[in-house]
């Protein structure tokens, strides 16, 4: 066979050979691709089969736990909760951030769980939902304010409208007449008053009202308050205090770090001895009621006023 017949030979079959190796990789792909689709079909069937289910208005097979807090019940607990009056639920943000060397960085998460629960009972028709222990707190990089310090998570403000947008509009579809929104942090604050009057705007006339409650965020009054009770502090520049310290030891004293406070002998704060313990601990527990009836004050009359 001439020279030039055995190479185009040659071509013919390398052709041949790559041309079969491409169907093969094809077929594949093809055999993948149907693997796929079936497994994802499979998976959607076991999750519609799952979730939904018994029907949403099964009868709840066994009594109520006893929590006002969303997070803490089931699904059936809540409908529950709701069908007999509880038709308010309550949005607390709080925050990590640094709260100088003594206090646990999650001390506004903590101060919320407690005084939206004491003003839940005081309303008797609220729900709480989880708390939002993620907030404004400073530019992220470069840092500034509080992410100059380790540990603290900050977020944009539209990333934090946005989450309370979502919440809110959740809250709604579930059929809660009001959402309450409390926040425990100076930068929690605008972002709440933003989304509350844009979806009471977007919601008027509507079942669902949707309220920003500023008088929660009362420091500045509680303050004032307590030093007519005797207690007037010195600020030392620490961003801690009194009020915030005598809160957290009603939940854990280990959150203001007593132990170690009491062994280095400066269990102390602004001037003020935190010893004996147990009183400390109960003027924390005034302080919750005295946020908590003033904040319960302002939720009446928000939701009166409509």
């Amino acid at each position: 066979m001439p020279s030039s017949q055995k190479t185009d030979v040659s071509l013919a079959r390398a052709f041949l050979r790559l041309a079969g190796l491409t169907l093969g990789l094809i077929a594949c792909a093809l055999i993948t691709m149907t693997v796929s689709e079936v497994y994802a079909k499979y998976r959607a069937e076991q999750r519609a089969m799952s979730i939904g289910s018994p029907p949403s208005d099964s009868p709840r097979p066994i009594a109520a736990h006893d929590s006002l807090f969303i997070e803490e019940l089931t699904w059936m607990e809540v409908r529950d909760a709701m069908k007999a009056g509880k038709t308010t639920v309550l949005v607390a943000s709080g925050g990590v951030e640094q709260a100088g060397p003594y206090l646990a960085m999650g001390k506004h998460n903590y101060i919320c769980r407690a005084t939206a629960e004491a003003i839940a009972r005081k309303l008797g028709d609220a729900l709480i939902a989880p708390v939002i222990p993620f907030v404004p707190q400073g530019d992220i990089d470069p840092p500034t304010h509080h992410m100059k310090y380790a540990g603290t998570i900050s977020l944009t403000e539209d990333t934090y409208e946005q989450l309370l947008t979502e919440i809110g509009r959740c809250y709604r579809t579930h059929g809660f007449e009001h959402i309450i929104f409390l926040g425990d942090s100076f930068g929690n604050l605008q972002g709440m008053e933003h989304v509350a009057a844009a979806l009471s705007r977007q919601w008027h006339g509507e079942r669902t009202t949707i309220h920003y409650i500023p008088e929660y965020y009362n420091y500045a009054e509680t303050t004032q308050w307590l030093a007519k009770q005797g207690i007037d502090q010195l600020p030392q520049g620490l961003h801690d205090d009194f009020m915030t310290t005598a809160m957290l030891l009603t939940i854990d004293v280990r959150l203001a770090r007593t132990d170690e406070r009491l062994a280095a002998g400066n269990f102390r704060i602004n001037g003020i001895d935190l010893t004996p313990l147990e009183n400390t601990i109960a003027w924390g527990h005034k302080i919750i009621e005295y946020r908590a009836e003033k904040t319960a004050a302002a939720i009446r009359q928000a939701i009166e006023g409509k």
